[in-house]
């Protein structure tokens, strides 16, 4: 496997990996007002993603600094071409953080309610503008040789939107069998009710997913070349149906690990057919961004692998530490931590 290549699978990894974490804390925010009706609901919901959000961001920043360090064209063109939805997405992140943090710091009833309005709204726009952005990327950018002929509309087409959608639903679901899972009572009864209304609107949208993704993109190109490949999209299916049998079931870690799986499995689908662009041009192929024209030197690359061979495996274990402190189910009747 040439370093390019290594790197390209690398970016995936990280960006799988930020969508399976801080998708549900996004979807748990996203339903924060729906389901926590009233003060100790909402407290439970804080606690339970309050610990590990920040945590689940760093995956996000290290997507971003690997593209920077191994695909350097690239990153400059994306935050050009995609200034605005990138820049949007950032503002939302930032008051995501400030709603969680800040909300318990302040006195009188506006200052909570503020607050308690602007969660749900900052997990909502990230998680839809991601999608979309990711849905121009599947179908391609408007580049040709005078550069980007796109604008902010031209964004918002059909299958942007869809994807976008679709991003939205898998992440609500995903966070909704996450407060399921980390919390007693009637909120968790709440949350598991919640994800099974969710999963058809869901499936129906991925299944449209799919259908549109073969007619608008260039995605399947991977996929009828190598037929094994169909593997990963079927085993994102199963992980689906399988996330509401256990639901259904009423296992709700189970259901949110098949959650997780089914948002690692879509995130691998679309970029295995993606490959070997970074920006593909709807308009003139060979104006795309590959990773053979946008890599960094193999000089580079190399020592980027050994950092990430160093530092990945720190991350990881830091972040399991975490989330083994904070394992115990939160009690939807008790008060509200500091800072949560």
């Amino acid at each position: 496997m040439s370093l390019p290549t290594l790197w390209f699978v690398l970016w995936g990894v990280l960006w799988a990996a930020y969508f399976a974490l801080d998708g549900f804390d996004l979807g748990a925010g996203m339903l924060y007002g729906f389901l926590g009706r009233d003060e100790a609901g909402k407290a439970a919901i804080r606690r339970s993603i309050g610990p590990v959000w920040d945590g689940n961001e760093v995956w996000l920043l290290t997507a971003g600094g690997a593209m920077f360090a191994a695909f350097p064209a690239a990153y400059a063109s994306l935050f050009s071409f995609l200034y605005t939805p990138l820049l949007l997405i950032l503002f939302a992140l930032i008051f995501r953080g400030a709603a969680l943090e800040l909300r318990a710091k302040g006195e009188g009833a506006a200052w909570v309610r503020a607050w308690d309005a602007i969660l749900p709204a900052a997990s909502l726009v990230p998680a839809l503008l991601f999608g979309v952005a990711f849905g121009n990327l599947f179908r391609g950018l408007p580049i040709d040789a005078s550069g980007y002929r796109g604008n902010l509309l031209s964004l918002l087409n059909p299958y942007g939107i869809l994807t976008g959608l679709l991003f939205v639903l898998l992440f609500a679901h995903h966070g909704a069998l996450w407060i399921a899972m980390k919390t007693s009572g009637g909120l968790g009864e709440r949350a598991l009710k919640t994800a099974g209304g969710l999963w058809p609107y869901l499936f129906i949208t991925a299944a449209g997913f799919l259908v549109s993704t073969y007619f608008s993109t260039g995605l399947a190109r991977n996929y009828l070349r190598n037929p094994v490949l169909i593997a990963i999209p079927a085993l994102a299916v199963a992980a689906l149906v399988g996330a509401r049998i256990l639901a259904g079931k009423r296992n709700a870690g189970g259901a949110f690990f098949a959650s997780g799986a089914t948002i690692l499995l879509v995130t691998a689908t679309g970029l295995i057919g993606l490959f070997p662009f970074l920006i593909p041009s709807r308009l003139d192929l060979t104006a795309s961004l590959t990773i053979r024209n946008a890599a960094s030197s193999d000089g580079t690359l190399r020592i980027m692998t050994v950092v990430a061979l160093v530092f990945v495996p720190i991350v990881i274990a830091y972040q399991v530490w975490v989330y083994r402190v904070f394992r115990q189910k939160i009690d939807a009747g008790g008060d509200g931590e500091a800072g949560y």
